[in-house]
């Protein structure tokens, strides 16, 4: 683990939508998938993102505020400066006798794509079920479906696959049989539903929370989600 700023350079630029665009590094982290990073542009501000591949390190990053529109300004060979990798991520069983599946809302895909790359290494199968509001917000299918992963959309609208909430769809997949495993990130809300869920069909569950952060490391306790348990340090992952 980094724990002072380390400078990358940015090789590749992919826009997902609108607003969201994935930052390809020149460099590699020893990580694990959920596992975040903080990325600081001097001058500007720092701030916490998962990793959406840790070889080349890549952070899929929206503009949804002024860091996140500054780090968008940013072109190939410019640098960016991280620490980490942090936190505790997902954890996958040595063995899996069923399905392994993913939740993702919104941003939350970002991390499920580098937890689909290393389970489908390792020969798991893989049902990534991603939501989003309508079928111009989703991120990610295409590079899931890409690692072999069988990929379920859901959007509010019902502009792309199945319509409503993607508990929705996670719903019809818990009654097509139960997985070995669920791992989920994104809005509160969400995990929340996907972990009711998941503990009334008696399904393992893991689960991304998302929180403000400063410091990253446990000694801020700006993240505290209750009870003492530090989302920086005893997750992001709850498992």
């Amino acid at each position: 683990m980094n724990t002072l700023p380390q400078p990358f350079t940015i090789t590749k630029i992919v826009d997902e939508n609108a607003v969201t665009r994935t930052f390809i590094l020149d460099g590699a982290l020893a990580a694990e998938p959920g596992q975040f990073v903080m990325a600081w542009l001097p001058g500007v501000d720092e701030k916490p993102f998962s990793l959406a591949a840790a070889n080349p390190v890549s952070l899929t990053i929206a503009a949804v505020g002024p860091f996140s529109r500054a780090i968008h300004t940013l072109r190939t060979g410019d640098a960016l400066w991280l620490r980490g990798p942090l936190g505790r991520g997902f954890r996958l069983p040595e063995k899996m006798t069923g399905e392994l599946v993913l939740v993702g809302g919104g941003y939350g895909v970002a991390p499920l794509r580098f937890l689909a790359e290393t389970a489908r290494a390792r020969g798991f199968p893989v049902r990534a079920i991603v939501g989003a509001r309508t079928s111009a917000d989703l991120l990610a299918l295409d590079a899931l479906a890409a690692l072999g992963a069988t990929v379920i959309p859901a959007t509010e609208d019902g502009s792309v696959g199945r319509r409503g909430l993607v508990t929705h769809a996670l719903a019809d997949a818990l009654a097509d049989g139960l997985p070995a495993l669920v791992c989920a990130c994104g809005p509160t809300g969400m995990l929340a539903a996907v972990g009711k869920l998941c503990d009334a069909a008696g399904v393992p569950v893991q689960l991304s929370w998302e929180a403000h952060m400063r410091c990253g490391i446990g000694l801020c306790g700006s993240c505290e989600r209750g009870d003492g348990w530090l989302t920086c340090l005893d997750g992001p992952v709850e498992r």
